[in-house]
């Protein structure tokens, strides 16, 4: 099965003053997989910029820098174009026992991007937490294989927090968001790579889109409105990566739209910069995922 969208992502900033001296990297062009390939697509700036690198990052992830050398009351990043998305192939678990990950982790002598290595320790926004691993390790149990802990841990995890836009910011940190047991998609997600690392699993983040309008008769997903982010576990060397929605207790198929992958959000935030600048500033974000 195959699905094609017309995507439109906007980000936009003000500026109670204006801001001079910016320099901003973008990561809102959708990736080409072999579930997933990028038709047509581009990444536009009002103001135009002084300077723009478009390049790939340590991960593979597409991205842009941009340079603006005059100063800024406002300014529009925006992504517009076509993605077509296959349905991941799910035949048999052919995943290795929970607790042979570590032994086959060990035999991958690569550290490449896709290298699971990666992705097992503490990250720039994710530490060890021992209230997280105590919960994951009661998720599981002897004689799972490695693909049905993700899953058993993705559904707790749904099944434990509630999903409330309102209850963590973006700096909120995964034991704050863990003990509310409340909070958004990168809170989740963030808890969910953070435990599954405590058992050995490796795990990363997955930044994306959500489809915004779902099928006749199903019910529309948690996270649709706005950038959508989910986990990717390593499952062994037969199985390989995952990827895994613990805010839908789902795997991800085609209603997601993968931008880019990382050790946690701070490897894919869509927006990272700085500039010069004083007083406050509003953003507004605005994502439409449209089937064709």
């Amino acid at each position: 099965m195959s699905q094609t969208y017309d995507i439109t992502l906007r980000i936009a900033y003000s500026y109670q003053s204006p801001a001079a001296a910016s320099r901003t990297l973008l990561r809102m062009l959708p990736r080409t997989l072999p579930d997933q390939q990028l038709l047509y697509g581009v990444v536009t700036t009002d103001p135009a910029p002084d300077h723009r690198i478009d390049d790939l990052d340590f991960f593979g992830n597409p991205c842009t820098e941009l340079a603006h050398e005059r100063r800024l009351t406002e300014i529009d990043f925006l992504f517009k174009g076509r993605v077509l998305c296959h349905e991941p192939s799910r035949g048999l678990d052919l995943s290795c026992a929970l607790e042979d990950v570590p032994r086959e982790v060990a035999q991958i002598q690569s550290i490449a991007p896709e290298s699971p290595h990666h992705f097992l320790g503490a990250s720039p926004r994710l530490r060890p937490e021992p209230e997280i691993a105590a919960f994951v390790r009661d998720c599981v149990s002897p004689g799972l294989s490695a693909l049905a802990a993700v899953d058993a841990v993705s559904a707790a995890l749904h099944e434990a927090f509630a999903f409330d836009p309102g209850a963590t910011e973006v700096t909120t940190t995964p034991i704050e968001a863990f003990r509310a047991r409340r909070g958004v998609c990168q809170d989740i997600s963030h808890v969910m790579i953070t435990g599954l690392r405590a058992i050995g699993i490796p795990a990363g983040y997955v930044s994306g889109f959500l489809r915004t309008i779902p099928p006749k008769g199903q019910k529309r997903l948690e996270g649709a409105d706005a950038m959508h982010a989910w986990v990717r576990a390593w499952c062994g060397a037969e199985t390989g990566w995952v990827a895994f929605d613990p805010t839908n207790a789902i795997r991800a198929g085609t209603d997601h739209v993968t931008v880019a992958f990382g050790r946690d959000y701070s490897d894919v935030a869509p927006v990272k910069g700085s500039l010069r600048s004083s007083g406050s500033h509003k953003t507004t974000h605005h994502v439409d995922v449209v089937p064709v």
